[in-house]
């Protein structure tokens, strides 16, 4: 899967299943965001054991990390995991070097993980984020993602603040 995408004054970003060589990369960008919004800490992504190989992590057939180039830089990515709730998958990991958010980036990420999950079967998203994570919450917000009053489960994260999901 290898799609060019024409993205507001980028001229084109590429859309590609995550690779190894790009694991290091785009576990120094999640903890850059991380630690830009104060979450380098216990509770949130910073500490899950799969996020230094990504690749290994998603490589279930019904999951999926998808990463963003700018020519040969890569600016972020995310990614489509199963829950272990009957027909939910979970938006995971999905973080921007910020000179590339609010661009519409992440938004066509996004309807290509919604459309892998769907054509998987799911019939729910959900996510976990952070209320201080404005531009993410608009953007989900704005593709139909509803909040929830507490966490659907466990999964870990639990310095999240915001809870969301999502009919397929």
């Amino acid at each position: 899967m290898f799609l060019n995408v024409f993205v507001g004054d980028l001229l084109s970003i590429s859309i590609t299943p995550i690779q190894n060589k790009d694991n290091q990369s785009m576990a120094m960008i999640i903890r850059q965001v991380l630690t830009e919004f104060g979450a380098n800490k216990p509770g949130f992504a910073w500490q899950d054991p799969e996020l230094d190989n990504l690749t290994e992590a998603y490589q279930h057939p019904k999951m999926m990390y998808l990463v963003v180039h700018d020519g040969d830089k890569l600016i972020g990515g995310a990614g489509i995991g199963f829950l272990p709730l009957d027909g939910y998958c979970e938006l995971q990991k999905m973080y921007f070097l910020e000179h590339y958010r609010g661009r519409g980036i992440a938004s066509a990420l996004l309807d290509k993980l919604l459309s892998f999950a769907k054509a998987q079967g799911y019939r729910f998203c959900y996510l976990e984020t952070l209320a201080s994570m404005q531009a993410a919450g608009k953007l989900y917000r704005k593709v139909g993602f509803q909040e929830l009053p507490q966490p659907l489960l466990d999964t870990g994260h639990n310095g999240c603040d915001t809870f969301m999901k999502k009919s397929l």
